[in-house]
């Protein structure tokens, strides 16, 4: 008897967990998608950090109620800046040069209502925290309202620079976002949108700072790029010497250079369909290296001239990796992206100290070097075949308007002109050099 009785009691209990558990899931959920409004301004000595972020994303915090399950705002007010410094503060570290700055005081708090625009800017976010409060009487749900601060850090001076690392904030959502704008005394307010998981943003980078993140994000981009690695291998198999990459490589970097200035500069097309017409031009280029291979048809100075066009064609998709992270070059654009190219081609060098060794080996004790080379220029062509033909399906569903004659178009029809007539120029010109013959001397 003992043993049944506790067998019901566990039946009991697990019937009334698997029953709760449901809506206990429900009151902790972590929501899908938080977008975190934010402001950084120095001022003397103190630096306010102005932020709007949504209260459903602050779990596992006691809110008082009032009848009906709505917020008592009255006592809401003594928990908001507990909130504050548990969800946003203490996962939020600010630094100044390279110190983090100490904790922040909770200067105000506001419960808003998400049609508020008063975050639009500085000025109204300011005059917002410091206004009136919503009316205690409104009567609002907890899953429904946004939560503004206003936090104040002490500082040495307002000229110094600043950094932020939000990455504790992810916490707050599945995907969340951080749209951020820092005002510094000059008045030129930059503009951020980064994820958790970004690092450390520096808000105002010196040079060298903007320099070595964009070498970082090149080195990352070509590695994670199978695309770009697959066109690169298609240029070693047939070439397995330095001293004759070297013109190939070197024309992939000129030209992918050019066309990721000129995109970073806005020369390019700002069509919806450019973006999936390079990715399909990307595929078409590593299958027609594929092709080039196992037909044996390549030498040196027709691969670098084909590279050289290929390579306006993958320096606008190496565009396409930038413009989500062109914000964090502060005043150095070019800088950064001279960088990024850097990156790109230590990658890619690295990738040749790799695979020209294991190539030599393969051909050399496992088969002939011309049946590998069909062997693998064929399985490269059959994966970018692939790609091929699902980047035109996407690519096709793009209606191509004829162009309206307007200035703006002349001006970039004749800017690109330019650029066609000076690569002209400087193909004849190398071809002039490489054909030249020495004197004789008597």
């Amino acid at each position: 008897m003992p043993t049944r009785i506790t067998t019901f009691s566990n039946i009991s209990l697990l019937l009334i967990a698997l029953f709760l558990a449901p809506h206990a899931a429900v009151a902790h959920d972590i929501p899908n998608d938080v977008t975190i409004q934010a402001f950084v301004k120095p001022a003397g000595n103190h630096l306010y950090y102005l932020v709007r972020v949504p209260l459903k994303a602050m779990r596992d915090m006691e809110f008082p109620y009032k009848e009906k399950g709505y917020l008592d705002l009255d006592r809401l007010e003594s928990v908001l800046p507990d909130a504050a410094t548990l969800w946003l503060s203490d996962f939020t570290e600010l630094y100044e040069g390279d110190t983090r700055l100490v904790k922040p005081k909770v200067v105000e708090t506001r419960v808003s209502l998400p049609s508020d625009k008063s975050f639009a800017t500085y000025e109204d976010a300011w005059a917002h925290l410091t206004g009136p409060r919503l009316p205690s009487e409104m009567n609002l749900v907890w899953d429904q309202v946004m939560l503004d601060v206003l936090f104040e850090y002490p500082i040495r001076s307002d000229q110094s620079r600043f950094a932020i690392n939000p990455d504790g904030l992810g916490r707050l959502g599945v995907r969340t976002v951080t749209a951020l704008r820092f005002q510094p005394p000059n008045g030129n307010v930059r503009a951020f949108e980064f994820l958790g998981g970004d690092g450390l943003v520096r808000l105002d980078p010196q040079w060298y700072q903007a320099a070595m993140r964009f070498v970082h994000l090149g080195f990352d981009h070509i590695l994670d790029g199978t695309d770009h690695l697959l066109f690169l291998f298609c240029l070693v198999i047939p070439f397995r010497r330095f001293g004759a990459l070297i013109p190939v490589v070197t024309a992939f970097t000129v030209a992918h250079s050019i066309t990721l200035i000129a995109s970073a500069y806005n020369l390019a097309p700002d069509a919806l369909w450019f973006p999936p017409l390079i990715e399909m031009l990307i595929a078409v280029s590593i299958v027609y290296m594929a092709l080039e291979n196992i037909v044996g048809g390549a030498t040196v100075h027709r691969r670098w001239i084909i590279t050289f066009g290929f390579g306006l064609v993958h320096g606008f998709g190496f565009s396409f990796a930038l413009r989500q992270t062109l914000q964090f070059a502060g005043t150095h654009m070019l800088t950064s992206l001279l960088s990024f190219n850097i990156g790109v081609e230590l990658g890619q060098l690295l990738v040749l100290v790799v695979m020209i060794p294991a190539l030599e080996l393969l051909f050399r004790y496992v088969v002939a070097e011309r049946t590998g080379t069909i062997i693998l220029s064929a399985l490269v062509a059959h994966t970018a075949w692939h790609w091929m033909v699902e980047r035109w399906e996407v690519l096709s569903k793009f209606r191509f308007p004829w162009p309206e004659l307007t200035v703006g178009f002349m001006a970039t029809t004749l800017r690109w002109l330019m650029v066609i007539v000076f690569l002209a120029g400087v193909y004849w010109l190398f071809g002039v050099l490489r054909h030249r013959k020495p004197a004789r001397t008597g």
